[in-house]
């Protein structure tokens, strides 16, 4: 089993404001990495650091279109370091919004492996709705969302269950 997925989301606006919504550091830890931020823009052949702990390897950039980095994927301890690969695409639709399409993939398939690409889909997918609402109205859907004790640690590492 290849574990992997795909999640996407209309946000109407122009496509140039929409990718600058990803790329631009204030404007992603606006909406996205609240907790720790983002340290510098997205761009190829660099690595930042958002949620003030984790870093992104930026492979690839182009503008108003595609955004490619990986990251590291969450491991049980004694367990070897690897990272999953995300791949972002922006397409301007006729209407003047934008569909933003965000994949996911290179989880190792194992159990750890199983949960956290679930674990994930659910982050990139309430990203994508933080990021509509952000862009669109300027409202923050994550201020207030997770536990103040958290302290940089994202709500997934929490394993907070339902």
């Amino acid at each position: 089993m290849t574990l992997e997925f795909r999640v996407n989301g209309r946000i109407g606006k122009p496509v140039a404001e929409v990718f600058d919504a990803v790329v631009n550091p204030t404007k992603l830890s606006g909406y996205f990495t609240t907790i720790g931020g983002a340290s510098a823009p997205l761009v190829a052949g660099t690595t930042v650091t958002w949620f003030g702990m984790a870093p992104v390897i930026v492979d690839e950039v182009e503008e108003n279109r595609r955004i490619v980095f990986r990251w590291d994927a969450m491991v049980d301890e004694g367990e070897d370091a690897y990272k999953t690969k995300v791949e972002m695409r922006f397409k301007q639709l006729d209407d003047g919004g934008t569909m933003v399409t965000i994949a996911e993939t290179g989880w190792r398939e194992n159990a750890r492996g199983q949960k956290s690409s679930y674990m994930n889909c659910e982050g990139w997918s309430q990203m994508l709705a933080c990021m509509k609402a952000y862009v669109e109205y300027g409202i923050n859907l994550r201020d207030g969302y997770y536990p103040s004790e958290m302290k940089g640690v994202v709500a997934s590492e929490q394993n907070i269950e339902m």
